[in-house]
């Protein structure tokens, strides 16, 4: 595949990037898919400043190439994360959910490339304004958090592609090269895939969760807690307990009583199916087995180009 402006910027050989998923994407991930010519990505949001410091220098051990650090802006200690990250030589940040104006500028000083997260036309073109050097434009579609406009991935990057004139990652419904494929078609220059990257060995959530994944099937998740934060769940025990709630037309309050503290930490990465927080995309319906980052990487690269080919025929 010939070089394009996101592997040209990250210097990479695929344009395809692990997405920064909480309680799942750590060094291991992150090194294995930028080993197989990815972008890998650690994700900080769900670690402390010195458990990301042992991250980065982990993954510095275990590749060579290129990876970034994704971090959620929310993040109440934000400004330990940036200096860790700084101090580690970390070339590569996704930020998500915040105003990019605050650390687009600080980090770039350090020579650092900064990508954020959006799920609308108007978030991305305050992303340009921000002076990021790229932007993932994030579909409906999408496991965890994510947009409450409900745009699919098939609308959103067309319509961001109109308005912007730097680099664009499509993010929702991606984890195969068809999906690839049809979202450079609809003019991404690289994809960012999460859900499939979850079932993998290298992916640091719970064996439960991924086996759970697995078997999902079409109807499986659903957005939910617009209230708070919109995220996409698969349906458990918590999930049902949250539409039961709904049911007596909550407060705020009460659904942050319910959904309370670490949900997210036990579902994912300790493995309770019922009480936890099970945050995956619409994607999961087409992941039938559990295997190596690696190899997901090569057979979307495969699939990719046969799919390329098959339309040349036309």
């Amino acid at each position: 595949m010939t070089q394009n402006k996101i592997t040209q910027l990250f210097k990479i050989k695929y344009p395809i990037i692990q997405a920064g998923m909480v309680w799942a994407s750590g060094w291991k991930l992150a090194s294995a898919v930028s080993n197989a010519g990815g972008l890998g990505i650690i994700g900080a949001g769900s670690m402390y400043p010195e458990i990301l410091r042992e991250h980065i220098q982990k993954c510095k051990k275990a590749t060579k190439k290129p990876f970034a650090v994704n971090v959620p802006l929310l993040y109440p200690d934000i400004k330990k994360l940036m200096d860790i990250i700084i101090a580690e030589g970390v070339k590569i940040v996704f930020t998500s959910a915040g105003n990019p104006k605050t650390w687009t500028p600080y980090l770039q000083n350090y020579g650092i490339k900064v990508v954020h997260v959006v799920s609308s036309v108007k978030f991305a073109k305050k992303s340009e304004e921000a002076g990021v050097d790229a932007i993932v434009g994030e579909g409906f579609e999408a496991g965890g958090h994510n947009g409450r406009d409900e745009t699919t991935t098939f609308t959103l990057i067309p319509m961001v592609k109109e308005k912007i004139n730097i680099p664009l990652i499509a993010a929702g419904g991606i984890g195969s090269g068809r999906g690839m494929l049809a979202a450079m078609v609809l003019g991404a220059d690289a994809v960012q895939v999460g859900s499939r990257f979850i079932a993998t060995p290298e992916a640091s959530s719970h064996q439960n969760f991924k086996e759970m994944v697995v078997k999902a099937q079409e109807g499986d998740t659903k957005l939910t807690l617009k209230e708070l934060a919109p995220v996409r769940l698969l349906k458990n025990k918590f999930f049902n307990d949250i539409q039961e709630l709904y049911t007596k037309n909550p407060t705020k309050e009460q659904l942050t009583d319910l959904l309370g503290r670490a949900r997210a930490k036990k579902g994912m990465f300790e493995g309770d199916l019922e009480e936890g927080e099970l945050e995956i995309g619409q994607i999961s319906g087409l992941i039938h087995e559990i295997k190596p980052a690696a190899e997901i990487v090569k057979e979307m690269m495969q699939e990719f180009k046969t799919a390329q080919n098959t339309i040349l025929q036309f």
